[in-house]
């Protein structure tokens, strides 16, 4: 008998098909992540679609969002730290008169108050207060740090800790619809700003307190919504491989915004070796050339070589290069 349910087993696990192996990827998916899973889910779901060896997001959404989430395979993760810092856009909607202990639809409900009448006028006026650089306190349940714990695990013990105001921008600030008690926006915003205590701070000032029913991120630095694709289709076993390999953006596409130049054979090869280059007279740089910053460079054939840093006397040192296969 037990050896009839060892061959059993043993017969079902040489039925199996073997997963094709890891390999080296090197590009950007922009995922359109789905409600109710964490960013570091659809994270290991796309990276396992791809088989993908190497693989970091730019910036988590809560499991309660949705959107723009740009997954970095192989040497595109280099880029990951310029992705974070990009600016975002949101479309958020808050529910004025109940506020939640984490701010959104997930959490319990700590506090109610009536839902002012506020006119259109008074409302425009209110969110007039929120343009520009603002200050927020981040909220308890973020991901912050304090003494090397989470903030969250904390709040979710019980504690509270005082948390010094940060400073962060609101580029736009429209106001899209406005229903009592919903109040939806969009929001375009620096690094670091927490939609929650937006919604939160904004109900404050209109004498009441809110919360966040729905959040859906629709651009992420150079990504929009547009270049987004649907988790489902990127995971299906039946998708085809031609076609999820579209769906991968070339590493440079995470800098669209810097100025470039275009090095010839000898001063790429002095880059990669870690020698500054120089940019004046070099007739393979153009003239419009900044004078300092960060510069995407490429090599010939317009193989991307990376990021360099002018350094405003004209020269060009390497900044962070890409060990990217050749273009065949």
């Amino acid at each position: 008998m037990i050896e009839r349910r060892h061959r059993r087993g043993h017969s079902q696990q040489e039925s199996r098909e073997p997963r094709p192996p890891w390999r080296d990827v090197h590009g950007i998916v922009v995922v359109d992540k789905p409600v109710g899973l964490t960013s570091n889910a659809v994270l290991q779901q796309v990276r396992r679609a791809y088989r993908a060896r190497k693989a970091g997001h730019t910036g988590s959404l809560d499991p309660m969002a949705s959107g723009v989430l740009p997954v970095c395979f192989g040497e595109a993760t280099k880029l990951s730290g310029l992705l974070l810092d990009s600016p975002k856009i949101y479309e958020v909607v808050g529910r004025l008169g109940t506020r939640t202990d984490t701010g959104d639809a997930e959490g319990e409900v700590v506090e109610t108050t009536a839902v002012p009448a506020v006119d259109i006028a008074g409302l425009d006026a209110a969110l007039e207060e929120f343009r520009g650089d603002i200050e927020q306190v981040p909220p308890m349940y973020s991901a912050l740090k304090h003494e090397g714990r989470r903030l969250y695990e904390l709040a979710r013990r019980g504690e509270t800790i005082e948390r010094p105001p940060r400073r962060v921008t609101i580029h736009r600030l429209e106001r899209l619809a406005w229903a009592t008690p919903d109040l939806r926006l969009r929001v375009a915003c620096s690094k670091g700003t927490y939609i929650r205590t937006l919604i939160e701070d904004i109900g404050a000032a209109l004498g009441s307190c809110a919360h966040v029913v729905e959040l859906r991120r629709v651009a992420a630095g150079p990504f929009t919504i547009g270049d987004a694709t649907e988790l489902d289709a990127l995971t299906d076993p039946a998708a085809d491989a031609r076609w999820r390999a579209t769906r991968l953006l070339p590493v440079d596409a995470g800098v669209p915004e810097l100025p470039l130049v275009r090095l010839n054979d000898a001063d790429a090869d002095r880059l990669c070796h870690g020698q500054p280059v120089s940019l004046v007279g070099n007739e393979s740089c153009p003239e419009e050339t900044p004078a300092s910053g960060l510069i995407r460079v490429y090599g010939p054939g317009d193989t991307f070589l990376g990021l360099g840093q002018a350094d405003g006397e004209g020269r060009l040192a390497p900044k962070r290069l890409f060990n990217l296969p050749a273009t065949p």
